[in-house]
């Protein structure tokens, strides 16, 4: 494990490179406020440029003198650090390298240049921008499609299997060419089988995408990913938060399922769609439909209700075709969605 991070492995002598914590450092200005980005699971994520000229996102990990703050912390790490060295797709934010000095522990990513999905929906610094880039039918269908295979790849294509544990808005990162990638293993494990149940110490993940079955009766498969992403696309289609406050409802949270899935299962679809998107074009319309139904399957209370990753990407692949095709139909599209 040390030689392949250290890149001396003749097998895989492109990955994870070592840094040093002062070639970081002057990377990111001294981890300046602002070179700030964001934070993930159990750190804190700045822009920098290396010494190469290379740009990318480095999470430096909490520094805490709690020994329990630093044992997660350190799990976190080296649970990414396994996982990403070993992980090469498309959809997946990539690895650069890590540090690893007395008690800090850092790890250095590709830049995603365009953020993550959660900015664009939900800041205001971006949701007041009406052009926004993510403010197209089409373009959220295809980001979408973009998450839903990479996390596929974790579940049918790696082995082991990964189950991700926190699918959210704020780990699907945009890069320069705007492909989404899911980002942040912190959380993850390996399955023994992508359908089969384990039970780790206790449940974890974000509030309002948990899968109900998991944090109440820590059953943890691959379908809770599916629930996770069914929020998203959920959060795609309205353009609310996990959790929001609704004014219909006095100001209380709300979570953004409650909200939807009842007005998408009785055809009213419209009532919840994002006004900033516009309503959808013809071609469009189809497309749309065939989204939030997925989403409406992914959130089933049980898992066994949810599709698999396959089928999803199957259907968001039909969905995004119908966005260029002024003559498909739901009909003909073979709308699938199999239990298992």
């Amino acid at each position: 494990m040390r030689r392949q991070r250290s890149g001396t492995s003749s097998k895989h002598p492109d990955r994870a490179e070592e840094f040093t914590l002062s070639e970081l450092a002057a990377a990111t200005d001294n981890f300046s406020l602002e070179n700030k980005i964001g934070a993930g699971s159990f750190g804190t994520v700045y822009k920098g440029k290396l010494a190469d000229g290379r740009e990318v996102a480095i999470k430096r990990g909490e520094t805490s003198s709690k020994t329990k703050k630093f044992q997660e912390k350190e799990s976190a790490f080296q649970s990414e650090l396994a996982f990403l060295s070993r992980l090469h797709h498309k959809h997946l934010v990539g690895l650069v390298g890590f540090c690893e000095e007395k008690e800090e522990r850092l790890l250095v990513y590709e830049c995603m240049k365009n953020g993550a999905l959660y900015d664009h929906l939900h800041s205001k610094s971006n949701t007041e921008k009406s052009s926004s880039v993510v403010n197209s039918w089409k373009m959220r269908i295809k980001i979408s499609l973009d998450a839903a295979r990479g996390i596929e790849y974790l579940h049918n294509y790696a082995v082991p299997s990964i189950i991700h544990r926190d699918i959210k808005s704020s780990n699907i990162l945009l890069d320069a060419n705007w492909i989404a990638r899911v980002s942040d293993f912190g959380l993850s494990l390996m399955g023994p089988g992508s359908q089969r149940e384990f039970l780790p110490a206790k449940a974890a993940g974000t509030v309002g995408y948990m899968d109900p079955e998991y944090y109440k009766l820590n059953v943890l498969t691959s379908k809770s990913d599916v629930y996770g992403l069914g929020v998203v696309l959920i959060e795609l289609l309205t353009g609310r938060r996990a959790i929001f406050k609704d004014e219909e409802e006095g100001g209380y949270p709300v979570s953004v399922v409650d909200f939807a899935v009842p007005k998408i299962a009785s055809g009213e679809l419209q009532r919840v769609l994002d006004v900033r998107v516009g309503a959808p074009e013809i071609k469009e319309a189809e497309a749309v439909e065939l989204m939030a139904y997925t989403a409406v399957h992914c959130v089933s209370l049980e898992s066994r209700e949810r599709p698999s990753m396959t089928d999803i990407v199957a259907n968001l692949e039909r969905a995004l075709a119908l966005c260029d095709d002024s003559h498909g139909s739901i009909s003909s599209a073979t709308f699938s969605i199999v239990s298992e």
